[in-house]
């Protein structure tokens, strides 16, 4: 590797850092409230009736935790640690409009139960956005048209 792009990635790795750290110091969320978190919702979404058999598919769930602390690591503190193509995973399983709201309801629930209400908001906007263009991607998959329904809008 040259001089130049070691240089070029250690002031990416940097510039990644003060984010960070930016993140953490406004939310209050550290590794630790993305593990507690991550957990005990997910341990809600397994027992959760209309969920649950979405979820059952899953072999591993000590890796797939792992995955997902990866995950939400990269989404509300921008770590960059979540490698993948979450959507591809997704389109697949045929998830329509109610999936999408009971996850945000147990994630809602979840978020405001672990997290200072910073952290919570962050936390709720990111998933969010994120059912939202699921849903979106799953209605396109599907031949629809579908429009954001969990942003809120000002």
């Amino acid at each position: 590797m040259s001089d130049r792009l070691k240089a070029e990635r250690d002031a990416a790795a940097a510039r990644r850092n003060l984010l960070v750290q930016d993140a953490i110091a406004h939310t209050g969320i550290t590794e630790e409230m993305i593990g507690e978190f991550v957990t005990r919702f997910y341990e809600r979404v397994r027992e959760d009736a209309l969920l649950g058999p979405v979820f059952a598919a899953v072999q591993d769930w000590d890796e797939h935790l792992a995955k997902l602390k990866n995950f939400w690591s990269s989404v509300v503190l921008m770590t960059g640690r979540y490698h993948g193509s979450p959507m591809r995973a997704h389109v697949p399983l045929k998830l329509v409009g109610n999936h999408f709201d009971r996850w945000l309801d147990l994630f809602e629930q979840t978020a405001c139960e672990i997290c200072p209400p910073a952290a919570a908001a962050l936390f709720i906007d990111k998933a969010r956005r994120i059912a939202d263009s699921f849903e979106m991607a799953s209605a396109t998959m599907a031949g629809h048209i579908a429009s954001p329904r969990h942003v809120l809008r000002s």
